[in-house]
């Protein structure tokens, strides 16, 4: 059986016998929270639990490294989203320690995309077309920096609701301890 069969299996119980009763909820956050974070696996169950967050309480948004590049790309649209039509009023950005981003090689990842198939001119076809593919696939060397300036870019966004609070953090992926990296409530009341 496949991951895929499994999956589906597992799903027609839990559809069947109302498994999913528990996490009732409805699609506006509890806390008023939009929290974006690292897909890393270790934060799946940890997170929630070290911000004390339980099903239906933050939207959450999630992606490799928690880096926000783009002012207007997808995780900020996101962003956006959650504050003006589903009831968020505060963001948190919270990256981690031991993050798969840091120090990342993008030659090295353009090297194992070719090895698994990507054919060298497709490749040149996209830097040809002005995608800088080392940028975009650049993480970053300091954890600490990179959540600053995806704080950064939220709290000076254009479409930002003024007077929203911007919150930065680390996790440690083994503990769940938090470091507060900056704290957006003062300078949500001087920018409102």
């Amino acid at each position: 059986m496949t991951q895929l069969q499994e999956i589906i299996a597992f799903n027609e119980k839990f559809v069947e016998e109302k498994q999913y009763e528990p996490y009732m909820t409805s699609k506006f956050p509890n806390k008023k929270m939009v929290v974006v974070t690292c897909m890393d696996t270790r934060l799946t169950e940890l997170l929630p639990k070290a911000l004390n967050i339980h099903n239906g309480d933050v939207k959450t948004i999630k992606n490799a490294g928690a880096i926000i590049t783009q002012p207007f790309g997808n995780i900020m649209r996101s962003v956006l989203v959650a504050l003006y039509e589903l009831g968020a009023s505060e963001v948190m950005v919270i990256g981690h320690h031991d993050c798969g981003m840091t120090g990342i090689n993008p030659e090295s990842t353009v090297g194992k995309m070719v090895d698994r198939g990507v054919a060298d001119n497709t490749i040149t076809t996209l830097k040809n077309s002005g995608l800088d593919l080392m940028r975009w696939l650049r993480g970053f060397d300091n954890v600490h920096s990179s959540v600053e300036n995806s704080v950064n870019i939220i709290r000076n966004h254009p479409l930002l609701p003024p007077g929203t609070p911007v919150h930065g953090l680390i996790i440690d992926p083994e503990t769940g301890k938090l470091d507060l990296v900056t704290a957006g409530y003062e300078i949500a009341t001087t920018n409102a």
